[in-house]
């Protein structure tokens, strides 16, 4: 039975150890400045579930600092005409692409990996959330424009199933209008 556990253990060790994401290896923080439209969403969280089908696209824009931080916008207009905005600032860590924040709105800490960039494009985005004791998966699928290649989109989606999130759960949101400037 000890061998067992043991054995059992040392699989749960490594797949924790494997899945580990690590952001692009030759991340550029000034190529994420500007604009960036919200095009795929992809969580384990419970809150996702309920929401999911009011969900549309939004847009992010992405303002790198003179410290290597990054500050964060996002925006939605509601069907209401009521535009929905939050605000974080990322703050780099010693591995480029790997930014760490809480939230201040929902006061939970945010490791976010920019796993797979390419500047003119498109970027893939896979956040662990930590509040008390639970953590949750978060990854997003962002463009430089509103349309991504069904290729790209294929390529979040088996991401996102990589990491564990229900098959219901990735989705692909609706075009929106934009919120007016603030």
């Amino acid at each position: 039975m000890t061998l067992l556990l043991t054995l059992l253990g040392a699989v749960l060790t490594s797949k924790v150890v494997s899945s580990e994401v690590m952001p692009q290896a030759d991340f550029n923080v000034q190529g994420m400045a500007g604009k960036w439209y919200l095009i795929g969403f992809a969580t384990n969280a419970d809150w996702f579930v309920n929401r999911r089908e009011t969900m549309k696209m939004g847009t992010t824009i992405f303002t790198p600092t003179a410290e290597g931080d990054l500050n964060i916008l996002y925006s939605s207009l509601g069907s209401d005409g009521s535009c929905w905005r939050m605000t974080n600032l990322a703050k780099k860590t010693d591995m480029p692409g790997k930014f760490t924040y809480t939230s201040e709105r929902w006061g939970n800490v945010n490791d976010l990996n920019m796993v797979d960039v390419k500047y003119d494009e498109y970027a893939l985005a896979h956040t662990i959330k930590t509040k008390a004791d639970e953590s949750t998966v978060v990854n997003k699928l962002y463009g430089r424009g509103t349309d991504l290649s069904t290729e790209l989109m294929e390529r979040f989606r088996q991401f996102s199933l990589e990491m564990d999130v229900y098959p219901e759960n990735i989705v692909f949101l609706p075009k929106n209008a934009e919120c007016p400037a603030a």
